[in-house]
This record gives structure tokens, C-alpha cells and sequence, in this order.
């Protein structure tokens, strides 16, 4: 299908209010999962590490299920995942408050919670970059920062709900919530297709394959029917007889040659279909083949091989203040007289200025965008450090600020990763950091509560935590280093199929 040219404005603007939105109801909850986590903790009675893979699974399952949201969202479009999926973020939610234990929030929170939420994320930002081309930047920025904005509002909402209504009932009305997800994938049109319809094909490439298939028959098929179409002609020309006579033997000589003709048809239809299927599994295997031949062309660029292992490190170091945070301020005695505001939504608010700012400044020529992403992942790592440290809710407060901001990091990681692998090569590469991006939210927050399990304190779990952050961030740094260029261009040219962040030291 052709689509007709974004026409960056219109109808795409009321895409953008309606994707803010349903990134705002489906990822409130699950960002503000530290609200809820205080609560399992008290209601089941496990460990800090069983209790956090809820959260955990709730936010990395969309990241580690991005090839298959993909697919989904290819396959039947924006609107009609859109709506599914927010049957799926309310049903998880309200399927929640009726958990017996642990194990049943595992399904319902993580997986269809998280699943739902990683859906609805890839069909907004796919609609949305079919109605904008120039203003993409803008219009990905300000639905990006709808997740952000709900992980404000629905910390203190969860919060004050669970005080009115209890635990059950604060699921149950988040859950009805999300029921707006529906009003606003219905908004979600899809671009008409152009005017002018792409030209018809020809009957040869309407149907390549069976005509591919022909010519590798077996042989004896066609000779046995050109045998009986030489036969049935030599007998009408030989049999110089009246037309009665005459119709009467070609009638036999046509019932007499219909079976053989339906067993050379049987014969023929088994030899098309067992070809097809041959050709079918070697362009299948093909297509598998050339997509890890283009994963290993990918991973030969150092510059991609230290992002994938700066993300991934990112996210088990830097995701747990998240979901931690409250936990943490309970652990060193915090007083809740002294709480303004809970850290969750400073977390929340200041990554939506976060997103806004550095992606602001990603736009700048003079920025190089890699060298911005390494500096928020060194600086992450020291706010880490600095957590056990913290042993007031000002100072609390403070560190949930700077690392709120330094996570809105995810609105320029795009634009390093196009700068990295180019264009063509986005969506592939993309995929792959997500998964990792997705790997590391999963693991994080169970990894920092069995660091606590086993010392009963956080300070051993966040020192883990801020090392893991900082090697990453030196890692990418020092293969994004000039010197690797110059190195490279002195010993060989690179091969035509070979990606270096050359590119990106002008960006």
C-alpha cells in the first residue's frame, strides 16, 4: 500500500493528544509501581527480590515483546492494536486486585500489563511517525512525555487511592481508567493511501511462484499429457467417418481419457504444492540467514557493540531508582510528616523535562549526541553513588530530581542510534537495543532487592548499581573515541556493508 505524504499537521495533531494520552493511562501504573510494591510487600510478605519483578516484568516485557508489537502493529494497523491492547492494560489492572499471592501478579501486572503497555507504545510512535515527517522530532517528544506525566500523577493518585478504597479498590479504578485507551485508539485513523494507486501487476508477477514451480515438475507429467493430446488428435484425423460416428467415438475417447487426465492432475497439484513448499522453506531460511548476517555486520561496528552494552548495564542500574525509591526513603527512617511530594512523581515530572531538554538539545548542530548520551550515563551513575548517602527527604528529593532528568536520556537515544548504524539499518538495530533495553528493566529491580535480602540494606545494592551504570558509560565513551577512526582509515578502507560513528562526530 502507498500511503499519501505526511502532512505534518491536521488530523496528526489530534494523533499526538490522543497518543500522549494513552501513553499517560497505560504506563501511569505501571511506572508508578513503587506506590503499589510498598503494598505487596506488606500484603503477601516475601522477599524485596521475589516482590520486585511485578514492577520489573510490568516495564521491560514491552521491550523484550518489541519484535512481535512490531509485527502486530504491521500486520493490522494502529487503531485495531490500539483498542485490543487497552482491553488488555485494563483487564491486567483489574485482574490484579483479585491476586491470592505473588505468583498470580507475575501474569496479571507483568505480563499482560506489561504486554498491553508495550504494544500501545509501538503503535502510537508508528502512527505518529506516518503523519509527521518534518516535526517527527516534536511531535515523538511530546507523546514520549505522556508516560513521564502519568508516572507523576499516579504516584500520588495511587497513593491517596489506596488510603480511601484499599489495594483491591485502587487497581479496580485504575483499571476502569484505562478503559479510556479505547476512546482514544479509535481516534487513531490511519494515513489514507494516495490518489493514484500503484500500478497493476502482470499476470506473471501476480504469481511468480506456481510459474517458478512449472518448470520444476517432474518431466513424465507433461510427457504423459502430451502423449494423450497427440493421441486424441492422430485418432480424430485417422477416423474418416461420418459427424454422428464421429461424435460418438470422440465421447468415448474423452470419458476413456479423463481418468488418466485426473491422475495426471492429482499428480501435478502434489508435485506444485511439495515445490512450493520446498521454495517456500529456502526463501524463509534465506530471509533468517540475511537477517543474522546484518545482526553480525551490525555488532562489527565497536561503537554499536558499547551502546548495546552501555543500555543494558543503563537499565539494571538506573530503572530501580523507579520503582525503589520509596522503599528506600522508608529504609532510612524518613519521616512521612516531611514528605511534599513522593519521589516517584519528582522522578516522573523531572524525566519529562529531562526528554524535553536534552532532546532540545540533541537538535543543536554544534551537540554531539553520542558524547550527550555518555555524559547523562556518567552522571547517572554518580547520583547512584550518592543514594546511600541520602538520609533525609530533602536530600532524597534532590537525587530523585537529577536522576529523573538524567533518564530522559530515551529521548536522544534514537538519534544516537540513527547516527551510529544510519538510517537504513534503524529499524533493525533499534530492535535489538530494545531487547536489551527490556532485559535490563526486568533484571534491575530484582537484582538491587536481593542485594537487600541478603545485607538488609540498600547501600551495597545502589554502589552495584551506580558501577554497573558508569562502566557502561566508559565503555561507550572509549569506543567512541576519535582515535579509533584514524586508526581504521590508516590499516584499511572499510567494506561497503561497514558502519562507523563517523558520521556521528558531526552530529
Amino acid at each position: 500500500m502507498v500511503f499519501q505524504k505526511p502532512p505534518d499537521g491536521g488530523w496528526g495533531w489530534v494523533i499526538v493528544v490522543v497518543s500522549f494520552f494513552t501513553q499517560f493511562l497505560c504506563y501511569g501504573s505501571p511506572l508508578a509501581v513503587g506506590v503499589l510494591y510498598l503494598e505487596w510487600l506488606d500484603v503477601f510478605g516475601e522477599g524485596k527480590g521475589k516482590t520486585a519483578w511485578v514492577g520489573s516484568l510490568a516495564n521491560g516485557i514491552g521491550l523484550l515483546a518489541s519484535p512481535v508489537c512490531s509485527i502486530c502493529v504491521s500486520s493490522f494497523g494502529a487503531r485495531p492494536v490500539a483498542i485490543f491492547s487497552g482491553f488488555m492494560v485494563a483487564g491486567g489492572l483489574m485482574m490484579s486486585s483479585f491476586a491470592p499471592n505473588i505468583y498470580f501478579l507475575y501474569i496479571s501486572y507483568g505480563i499482560v500489563v506489561g504486554l498491553g503497555c508495550g504494544l500501545l507504545y509501538t503503535a502510537t510512535v508508528t502512527i505518529t511517525c506516518h503523519y509527521f515527517d518534518k516535526r517527527r522530532g516534536l511531535a515523538l517528544g511530546l507523546i514520549s512525555t505522556g508516560s513521564s506525566v502519568g508516572l507523576f500523577i499516579y504516584a500520588a493518585l495511587q497513593r491517596e487511592l489506596i488510603d480511601l478504597y484499599g489495594l483491591d479498590g485502587c487497581l479496580l479504578i485504575v483499571g476502569a481508567l484505562s478503559l479510556n485507551i479505547l476512546a482514544c485508539g479509535s481516534l487513531m485513523r490511519p494515513l489514507e493511501s494516495s490518489d493514484s494507486p500503484p500500478p497493476e501487476k502482470t499476470c506473471v508477477d501476480k504469481v511468480p511462484e506456481q510459474y517458478f514451480v512449472y518448470h520444476e515438475k517432474e518431466k513424465t507429467v507433461e510427457e504423459n499429457i502430451s502423449i494423450l493430446e497427440k493421441g486424441y488428435v492422430d485418432e480424430k484425423c485417422a477416423n474418416n467417418v461420418p459427424d454422428y460416428k464421429q461424435d460418438s467415438i470422440l465421447n468415448k475417447n474423452v470419458l476413456s481419457s479423463m481418468n488418466v487426465n485426473e491422475k495426471d492432475t492429482y499428480k501435478k497439484k502434489v508435485v506444485e504444492q511439495t515445490n512450493f513448499c520446498k521454495q517456500l522453506a529456502k526463501r524463509k531460511w534465506q530471509l533468517y540467514l540475511n537477517y543474522w548476517e546484518e545482526t553480525m555486520v551490525l555488532f562489527k561496528n565497536k561503537v554499536f557493540s558499547a551502546l548495546f552494552v552501555a543500555i543494558l548495564l543503563f537499565d539494571i542500574g538506573g530503572f530501580p531508582p523507579s520503582l525503589l525509591m520509596e522503599d528506600v526513603a522508608r529504609s532510612a527512617n524518613v519521616n512521612e510528616d516531611d514528605y511534599h511530594m513522593p519521589l516517584i512523581s519528582i522522578i516522573g515530572i523531572m524525566t519529562a523535562v529531562g526528554k524535553l531538554t536534552l532532546g532540545i538539545l540533541a537538535d543543536f548542530k554544534w551537540v554531539n549526541t553520542l558524547y550527550l548520551y555518555v555524559t547523562t550515563l556518567l552522571m547517572t551513575g554518580a547520583a547512584l553513588f550518592a543514594i546511600p548517602f541520602a538520609k533525609s527527604y530533602l536530600t532524597l528529593a534532590m537525587l530523585s530530581g537529577v536522576l529523573g532528568f538524567l533518564t530522559g536520556n530515551w529521548s536522544i537515544f534514537p538519534y544516537v542510534t540513527t547516527k551510529t548504524v544510519g538510517i537504513e539499518k534503524l529499524t533493525h538495530a533499534y530492535g535489538i537495543l530494545m531487547f536489551f533495553a527490556g532485559l535490563g528493566n526486568s533484571l534491575g529491580p530484582p537484582i538491587v532487592g536481593w542485594f537487600y535480602d541478603w545485607t538488609q540494606e540498600y547501600d551495597t545494592a545502589f554502589y552495584f548499581s551506580g558501577f554497573c551504570v558508569l562502566l557502561g558509560g566508559f565503555l561507550l565513551l572509549l569506543a567512541a573515541l576519535p582515535c579509533w577512526n584514524a586508526c581504521t582509515n590508516q590499516s584499511s578502507k572499510l567494506p561497503p556493508n561497514t558502519y562507523s560513528y563517523k558520521v556521528a562526530s558531526s552530529a
